[in-house]
Parts: structure tokens; C-alpha cells; sequence
């Protein structure tokens, strides 16, 4: 689960922590998550599962939103990072069909989808998911885009940044909806709104 992150940190207060705790709080709560969903899991049961005690999570962490959103953080930068080199339409193809995977088939995904409900309910959640995770992605995706554009690979009928929505959105819906997401959407968001060069 540990990665380098570029995503924003929350400052965190009491004494620098135990990478072996807190990697065991990150790994519970990913794993209680996908057990039993957002509303069950708890900071007592974190503490249980991960072998720690419950005031030592919040010296680090104010809520389970928080350890979430590290978890969450950590691991897309691991397993779903956004492309950094020259990018081409199939590359990009390629990225959304690891988020399609990603949000069907990895735990960590499901945390993004647990947010993202949660997040429509509780203003604070809203606020930290776009802060620390959402935003700074965003930035990433439309970056990728907006060199796509620069290199003459596809030419997007919409902004680099309403195109990331109209790209990632009907993958997220379908995920939240728990409907499968077939291969032939992403081809049909690509080749719709990218243009691609020779499409």
C-alpha cells in the first residue's frame, strides 16, 4: 500500500508515528471497508483490526474519513497513477480502462466510491475529498489532456477539464449504481469526445 504521494497531506499532530502502525490502520480500514461498507466501519473496529489502540488513531488521524483518504492516496498513486509520459489517445484509452478496472475490481476503489457517496451527505468529507484527493488529481488528468491537445493526438470538442468530467463521470455512475462498466463505453467516451487524430 505504501507510495510516494503527490496529493496534499493533512498535518498530522502527536508524536511522529510507527510506519508498521500506520500502514496496519491503512490496510484495516481498506479491508473493513469492502467487508462490511462505509457506515459500519469505525475507529474501534480500525484499532482492532490493525492491532493498535483507539487513542493512538486519533492522535493521527481527527476521523475515519481521513484514514481513508490516506489510504486511498497511497494507493492510486501505486496502482493507478496518471500517465506522465507524451501522451497519445491510445494511452489515454488505456488509463481509463485501468480507472474502469479500478473502480470495479480493486479494494482501493471502492474506498473512491465510498467517498464519493459520503461525500454528498457530509459538507466536511466534500471539502477534504477535493482538497486532498480529487483536485490534485484533476490537475493530473487535465494536464494529460491538455498535452494530448499540444501534440496534435486529439482534438477534445470540450475544455481539458469538462472533458475529465464527461470522461470519468459515466464510469463513476455506473460503479456507484454497482453495473458493470463494458469495454465499449470507454471506447465510445474516447472516440466521442477526444476526436481522436485519424478517428
Amino acid at each position: 500500500m505504501p507510495a510516494p504521494t503527490s496529493g496534499p497531506r493533512r498535518p498530522h499532530s502527536g508524536s511522529r508515528r510507527d510506519e508498521a502502525a500506520r500502514l496496519a490502520v491503512l490496510h484495516a480500514a481498506d479491508d473493513l471497508l469492502v467487508e462490511h461498507g462505509f457506515g459500519a466501519l469505525t475507529i474501534e473496529a480500525i484499532a482492532r483490526r490493525a492491532g493498535v489502540a483507539k487513542q493512538t488513531i486519533y492522535r493521527w488521524w481527527p476521523s475515519k474519513v481521513e484514514i481513508l483518504l490516506d489510504t486511498l492516496i497511497e494507493d492510486s498513486a501505486k496502482r493507478l497513477p496518471v500517465p506522465t509520459e507524451r501522451p497519445t489517445a491510445e494511452s489515454i484509452r488505456a488509463y481509463l480502462r485501468r480507472f474502469a478496472r479500478f473502480l470495479t475490481r480493486d479494494p482501493a476503489g471502492k474506498v473512491l466510491l465510498a467517498l464519493v457517496a459520503e461525500a454528498q451527505h457530509q459538507p466536511e468529507t466534500a471539502k477534504s475529498f477535493h482538497e486532498r484527493y480529487l483536485g490534485p488529481r484533476r490537475v493530473r488528468e487535465s494536464e494529460m489532456l491538455a498535452r494530448a491537445v499540444e501534440a496534435g493526438e486529439i482534438a477534445p470538442r470540450l475544455s481539458p477539464d469538462a472533458t475529465v468530467d464527461a470522461l470519468t463521470g459515466p464510469l463513476i455512475y455506473r460503479a456507484l449504481t454497482g453495473a458493470g462498466i463494458p469495454r465499449g463505453l470507454v471506447d465510445a467516451l474516447v472516440d466521442g469526445l477526444l476526436r481522436p487524430r485519424g478517428a
